[in-house]
């Protein structure tokens, strides 16, 4: 591509690069009450995920994590593998004493298709009778229950047959969705189809970090309408087999997607950079939620593939749209080669233990994109990597200003997950990414104690705000 033309193709995008940044400031963030005149309903809760938490599950994540790239080194930082992580599955009541602790009224938490169909067709009648006694337990507890059927994790019978490859995955996982309504929907409300395809195709078929280890553009564009399709045949799922409405608010299912966010600037003002924000920006951010808005699959990559075509399933298919926001990048752009950009962060802006930027304005920027989208908007996940948790708490309050600011302009936010409750197996990341409002010493406690980290009574000052704890 040659100059000129990407200049052009930076036509549409040129004018939102000149509008004035948004900054906060920290005396306003410290001067501010957290959730102050947040409406009555309003979830202020946690997240987590089965597969990092529960241990003891076999599924394609478990094979992947046990072998290497070709150089030898391990998929997992310091071969680490899930293989009790926090051991929730068993340790599930500490959980809940610990959402007790902190005030949450929500708790979103996964069931693991692979423990509840470890075969095609079977069904785990133990499996489904745990996950309903941690449902109705939730429950008795005052915490809502909000369910992700998908994080990342397949059955290894589904794996065999090509996991998101296979033509038949959405169907298969629309099956399991509908088990899931029928065995649960009486103690469950909140369903989440899916958590972040767009990370799911980044890591698993652009970088080769994650299971099937691809690097193939084409496939990525292929399975991110796999998961288009998926989406819209669980929802449908759902709908027609949880007909009963457990909170009493006169709805039997609200359904949505967890969808990973990003603000993606550019870190410069030359054109090639810019383009580059702006097409990283429609693939991770905007062609999913397109999708949806227009009962179109919609997957493309410039200069690679697209794919444009009906699918009628996908419209209505959101009652909320659940935002996962958790840092922006900054786009250095390629003409040539097989990398579109390169991401860097802002010089001297702190970041996470995993090298992200801190950037509370950004939960802020893209409540306020999509506030116009008609779907009330939901942050289903938000934390930080900090294994000392000394920056957890003031990264709380931040992006708590920034969702309260969004709803003060007029934003509809119906709820704050914070990622996470506990720390947890963080993928390829092993035990280095310390997310939990209550930290685990994995290394050195048998028991795995969950201790409250300093950003613990900052919560329980937004829930007290809230009314959730008196």
């Amino acid at each position: 591509m040659r100059r000129g033309s990407s200049l052009a193709l930076l036509a549409t995008v040129l004018g939102a690069a000149c509008t004035k940044p948004v900054t906060f400031t920290p005396a306003e963030i410290a001067g501010h009450k957290m959730l102050e005149g947040a409406p009555r309903g309003f979830f202020l809760g946690v997240a987590t995920s089965a597969y990092q938490i529960e241990g003891g599950a076999r599924t394609d994540w478990s094979e992947w994590e046990n072998g290497a790239y070709p150089d030898g080194t391990p998929h997992v930082v310091g071969g680490a593998t899930a293989a009790r992580a926090a051991d929730s599955w068993n340790r599930w009541r500490d959980d809940v004493a610990a959402c007790r602790q902190l005030g949450a009224n929500m708790y979103r938490l996964g069931v693991e298709w692979a423990r509840l169909e470890p075969t095609e067709g079977a069904w785990d009648e133990a499996a489904a009778a745990r996950y309903r006694e941690m449902f109705a337990a939730l429950r008795a507890a005052g915490v809502e229950p909000m369910v992700t059927l998908y994080h990342f994790t397949l059955p290894p019978w589904v794996a065999a047959r090509g996991g998101w490859d296979w033509d038949g995955a959405p169907a298969a996982i629309a099956a399991f969705a509908r088990r899931a309504g029928a065995a649960f929907g009486d103690l469950v409300d909140w369903w989440i189809t899916l958590n972040e395809p767009n990370v799911y195709v980044s890591k698993g078929y652009l970088a080769g970090q994650w299971p099937p280890g691809a690097k193939d553009p084409a496939r990525a564009v292929r399975a991110l309408a796999a998961f288009e399709r998926a989406h819209a045949l669980m929802t449908e799922a759902l709908r027609a087999a949880d007909t009963k409405d457990a909170d009493g608010d006169g709805h039997a299912t609200r359904v949505g997607i967890a969808h990973n966010v990003r603000v993606f600037d550019p870190a410069s003002w030359h054109p090639v950079d810019r383009y580059a924000a702006h097409a990283a920006d429609d693939f991770y951010n905007q062609q999913f939620l397109d999708a949806v808005a227009t009962g179109r699959l919609r997957a493309k990559l410039p200069r690679v593939a697209a794919i444009d075509e009906p699918f009628p399933a996908l419209a209505g298919s959101f009652d909320f749209l659940g935002l996962n926001y958790y840092t922006r990048e900054l786009t250095v752009g390629h003409l040539f080669g097989d990398k579109h950009y390169e991401p860097t962060t802002a010089p001297g802006r702190p970041t996470s233990d995993l090298g992200w930027e801190i950037y509370p304005e950004g939960l802020y920027r893209l409540l306020m994109r999509w506030s116009k989208s008609g779907w009330p908007l939901f942050v289903t996940e938000n934390g930080l990597a900090d294994s000392h948790g000394d920056l957890r708490p003031d990264f709380l309050r931040a992006h708590l200003y920034a969702l309260d600011r969004a709803r003060a302009d007029g934003a509809d936010v119906i709820g704050y997950l914070h990622w996470s409750l506990i720390d947890n197996f963080e993928w390829s990341h092993g035990y280095n990414g310390r997310f939990g409002l209550f930290a685990i010493d994995f290394a050195n406690d048998p028991a795995l104690t969950r201790r409250p980290t300093p950003a613990v009574e900052t919560f329980r000052e937004a829930a007290r705000a809230l009314g959730t704890l008196r």
